[in-house]
């Protein structure tokens, strides 16, 4: 039997686990004092009154290794093989330490996103497909898979990008005093930015645009992601052709380990390019 293990840098919640067939690494957030177990015992919605009212910003740190290794080696020992997908090695250490932890475990194959939040759910979708094959021929099917999955999305404000270390001051300076906003997503597993519009209105079409460009996949689906509200992804898909609005298949206000480097109100789709 397969199964799938992974961080909640996915940003699927606990209460999705049994949709789609995972276990969650929480991730631990510091927030000031205080650390949780992400998505555990810190909701989405105390997360977001704490980041907005709170002036430290928040740390995350790996899952715990002696919980993963307890869960992996039960799954292990009663014959079953182990997936574990991680959020990307550019913004994380996960995957180099799980990497590390099971590489004497011929059951065990840990996979690199690249990425994160809604495209790892893609991932999961891929290889539940395959799970009946063995390991080394689903992790072909998700590594094929990668360079189709598209992140385009938005931060409201530069800041927390710039607090987290995912953006350069010189990047934040020239897109916070210009009304630059830069349209965000992965390349070779880091944080980029794909382009750069003027005006929050001409970045909203640039993602719609990109979508179409794209002939997003509608096998997959697009998943609309947002932080704290859902007003600006709102806009994306009213501007939206028909047929890319049908394919919007889920929403995601995204977990607070991810959110807190995008910060409220920020917003994107994620989909899977056409073959």
């Amino acid at each position: 039997m397969l199964r799938i293990v992974v961080d909640s840098g996915s940003s699927i919640k606990q209460d999705e686990k049994a949709l789609y067939g995972v276990d969650i690494l929480p991730l631990r957030v510091q927030m000031g004092n205080d650390s949780f177990l992400d998505g555990v015992d810190l909701s989405v919605d105390e997360f977001y009154n704490r980041l907005i009212n709170l002036n430290e910003f928040p740390k995350t740190s790996l899952p715990s290794l002696e919980d993963t290794q307890n869960l992996v080696q039960g799954y292990t020992a009663a014959g079953d093989d182990v997936l574990i997908i991680t959020i990307s090695s550019g913004i994380s250490g996960t995957f180099q330490t799980m990497k590390m932890l099971f590489a004497d475990n011929p059951h065990v194959a840990v996979f690199d996103s690249q990425m994160a939040v809604g495209g790892i759910r893609f991932l999961v979708m891929e290889a539940r497909k395959y799970e009946t094959e063995p390991l080394d021929v689903i992790v072909k099917k998700l590594d094929a898979l990668v360079p189709r999955i598209v992140t385009a999305a938005i931060p409201e404000t530069l800041d927390y990008l710039l607090a987290g270390g995912r953006l350069s001051k010189l990047s934040w300076m020239f897109g916070t005093m210009l009304s630059i906003k830069p349209v965000i997503g992965f390349v070779e597993s880091k944080v980029t930015v794909l382009c750069k519009k003027r005006g929050l209105k001409a970045a909203m079409k640039q993602i719609v645009d990109m979508t179409v460009a794209d002939k997003c996949d509608p096998t997959y689906g697009i998943i609309a992601s947002y932080t704290y509200n859902k007003d600006n992804i709102d806009q994306v898909i009213a501007m939206s052709p028909p047929e890319i609005q049908a394919m919007v298949a889920a929403y995601d206000n995204l977990i607070p380990s991810i959110a807190c480097h995008w910060g409220p109100n920020a917003f994107g789709y994620i989909y899977v390019k056409g073959e």
